[in-house]
């Protein structure tokens, strides 16, 4: 496993033990039930204007080209993929998600059925969904998956700006994707320029590692806390990193002893869920390499817990808070 491109879901790989992600989606003839049931219970709530403009259902077309019929205003949905705080942040609360425990948002899913990994396909069409959304594209599982409900395949390491909005479309909440990407932007460029202000050089670099179970070390790229890092008015990637992020790359494994060509001003440890994987980076840290870093000498060094500082909506948001704080103690 040297590489991993964005349309792979390289995080859940590190977050799941090396697991990875199956999902898929496929369009239902079996939609048509629910999709009714979906538009008589908006029906009690609409303006008659919407009453009589707003379609039952449209067609979407899926990340891996499947042209979708997906009920206007689903009301039971299903996500199966890394970026379940993208659905939350946009007011959807799903009825069945890959649940794990250490993220930002695990009191928002309380009510929320765990369909495991791989996905449950009992437990998820025991959950009735109206729709269900999956990170992946393995065609044998759309087509099982296609049989329970309306189902879309979906881009977890697109742009949180592409993310948003695709699924503002698929949730029938476009409005609310719009407004909040304008409220995270306009606090992503404040936060940034204090930093800029107060704590960040120009041009200065930074680098995102972490540990996989077996004594695995890898260098992120394109996917998770880099994509966040390396904004506009953020930090730089080292240019092997950005080598990586041209390719489409999340990330590669690499030697201990290569580390320091990876290393940039600044550098970031992603702390691993796996105890082993904890151990290894607790023990790569006390080594010569680690420590003729000009970074590490610098006291430039931050952790995070990897299931916090991960892609999604909302631990960008807690990223806003809790990034300005590591670099300015």
């Amino acid at each position: 496993m040297a590489q991993a491109k964005k349309a792979v879901p390289v995080l859940m790989v590190l977050i799941m033990m090396g697991a990875l992600l199956i999902a898929c989606g496929k369009n239902s003839n079996g939609a048509a039930d629910e999709s009714k049931a979906t538009h008589e219970a908006a029906k009690e709530t609409a303006s008659p204007e919407s009453k009589a403009a707003e379609p039952v259902t449209h067609i979407v077309t899926d990340w891996t080209g499947h042209q979708v019929e997906v009920p206007t205003h689903p009301k039971r949905v299903i996500y199966h993929g890394e970026v379940t705080g993208d659905v939350l942040a946009l007011g959807v609360t799903p009825v069945g998600a890959l649940k794990g425990s250490g993220t930002v948002y695990d009191d928002r899913l309380t009510s929320t059925e765990d369909i495991g990994f791989p996905i449950n396909l009992e437990k998820s069409m025991a959950l009735q969904p109206d729709l269900i959304i999956f990170s992946n594209n393995d065609e044998q599982q759309y087509e099982q998956l296609a049989k329970i409900a309306p189902t879309a395949t979906f881009d977890s390491f697109a742009s949180l700006e592409n993310r948003l909005r695709a699924l503002g479309d698929l949730l029938g909440k476009k409005d609310e994707a719009e407004a909040w990407l304008q409220n995270y932007n306009a606090e992503k460029a404040a936060m940034w320029t204090g930093l800029r202000e107060q704590t960040i050089k120009e041009n200065e670099t930074a680098s995102v590692f972490t540990m996989y179970p077996g004594n695995r070390l890898f260098v992120m790229a394109g996917a998770g806390l880099p994509q966040f890092l390396y904004d506009e008015q953020g930090f730089k990637p080292l240019a092997k990193v950005q080598e990586l992020i041209d390719q489409g790359t999340g990330f590669i494994e690499i030697s201990a002893e290569t580390m320091q060509e990876y290393a940039g001003d600044r550098i970031f440890i992603l702390n691993p869920v796996d105890p082993a994987a904890q151990e290894s980076t607790n023990e790569l840290m006390k080594g010569s390499v680690w420590n003729s870093i000009p970074a590490v000498k610098n006291g430039y060094v931050y952790r995070f817990d990897i299931l916090k500082a991960s892609g999604d909506a909302l631990s960008r948001e807690w990223m806003l808070q809790e990034l300005p704080k590591a670099l300015n103690p």
